[in-house]
């Protein structure tokens, strides 16, 4: 056979020989997500997109424990701290002895030009694993599907003794002709909802999320000729944002922080709006926008269009809480939420897509954080 960047995805999905799959999408990935998609949809008994990378380590052990059988977990190399808790006292052999393949996106890998949240991970993705006690492969576009098979027979017998093994991919090292399409029935589109966003924050500082959020509201800014002094882009540690926003709104009490998360965001650490929710900051607005998919890394879709977020975070003690699907709507409830001191939830039902010609920031993450500080300092 050919090389790998001839192969497609359902040659390496032959050599691993694994019928249950779940993970957390990843564009370096994209053509293994998206044959699961077209060959099995989200099926329980075969495919599964959880919240977060750990998350997904669990799911797998329980479908080990039940079947005996070895599953597969992929992700993104920035899930690799997600694993490290149940490898290291759920999966290891020291403990459980519970197999799985990991099938890891190399993004950052040396060499390579990407974005700067991804560089040091690049660096420390096959560190990790080592580390771990995981036997990991990197398939490129010269690795050939023979050459896999034989890492695949001697791999099945480090799953046998019960350890984990793991294959970082790298970019363009698996293909995958069909195409999916991802979409849903909402009509506001992300862009446009952030720049409302920004028509009432003013000068109030904006916590953004990681993704094509924090993009758009940098060329919002842009187009406008206005600072970006305003706002913190989370470009990495996706999660977390609202844990970043709630450590702003205590230490600085006399402004309205305004946090702009995603539903996929919210899901990965979705535990961080009990807390927000339990400290309940009156200064404090955290806006999910949610698409139901991680439309970032190619729009597969997350458990939050199935999900009533607004009553989570009512649950979670958010004092104010609402769900709004059209611009009018929105207008109202953020220019109420600017004016009152409560600690508010709104959810922002969101179309799918971005265009074509985003752009990224321009100015470096160090330059971000230095210009945010001085921002918060002066004022």
């Amino acid at each position: 056979m050919g090389n790998l960047e001839n192969m497609d995805v359902e040659d390496f999905v032959d050599v691993l020989g694994c019928e249950f799959y779940t993970g957390v999408p990843d564009s370096q990935l994209k053509a293994l997500c998206n044959y699961l998609m077209n060959t099995y949809g989200i099926d329980e008994k075969h495919h599964i997109i959880a919240a977060n990378e750990g998350n997904c380590t669990a799911l797998a052990a329980g479908y080990h424990l039940a079947t005996g059988k070895v599953p597969v977990v992929y992700m993104q190399n920035s899930g690799e701290g997600n694993i490290i808790n149940p490898v290291a006292s759920l999966l290891n052999d020291k403990v459980y002895a519970i197999p799985c393949i990991f099938v890891i996106g190399w993004r950052g890998q040396p060499g390579i030009h990407d974005e700067p949240q991804h560089i040091y991970q690049g660096q420390i993705t096959t560190d990790l694993l080592d580390l771990m006690d995981i036997e990991n492969f990197v398939i490129g576009e010269d690795t050939s599907v023979e050459e896999l098979k034989t890492v695949m027979n001697n791999y099945n017998k480090v799953l046998e003794s019960g350890k984990s093994v793991a294959f970082v991919v790298r970019k363009n090292a698996l293909t995958y002709n069909e195409k999916v399409v991802y979409e849903n029935d909402n009509e506001m589109i992300r862009e446009e909802i952030i720049s409302h966003i920004v028509d009432v924050t003013g000068e109030d500082p904006i916590v953004s999320t990681t993704g094509k959020a924090s993009r758009e509201l940098f060329e919002i800014r842009e187009s406008r000729n206005q600072s970006h002094m305003y706002d913190f882009l989370t470009v990495g540690s996706m999660g977390h944002t609202s844990s970043i926003a709630l450590g702003v709104a205590i230490n600085k009490p006399d402004e309205k922080v305004w946090c702009v998360d995603g539903d996929g965001s919210a899901l990965m650490h979705l535990g961080s709006m009990g807390v927000v929710g339990n400290v309940k900051p009156c200064n404090l607005v955290h806006i999910v926008i949610n698409n139901g998919a991680h439309e970032t890394v190619g729009g597969m879709p997350t458990v939050a269009s199935t999900m009533n977020l607004v009553d989570i975070a009512k649950s979670c003690g958010y004092s104010y809480t609402v769900s709004v699907d059209n611009f009018d709507d929105l207008d109202k409830e953020l220019k109420l939420v600017k004016s009152r001191d409560e600690l508010s939830f709104i959810e922002v039902l969101c179309s799918i897509g971005a265009r074509d010609d985003l752009g990224r920031p321009t100015t470096t993450a160090l330059e971000n954080k230095e210009n945010f500080m001085d921002f918060l300092k002066d004022d």
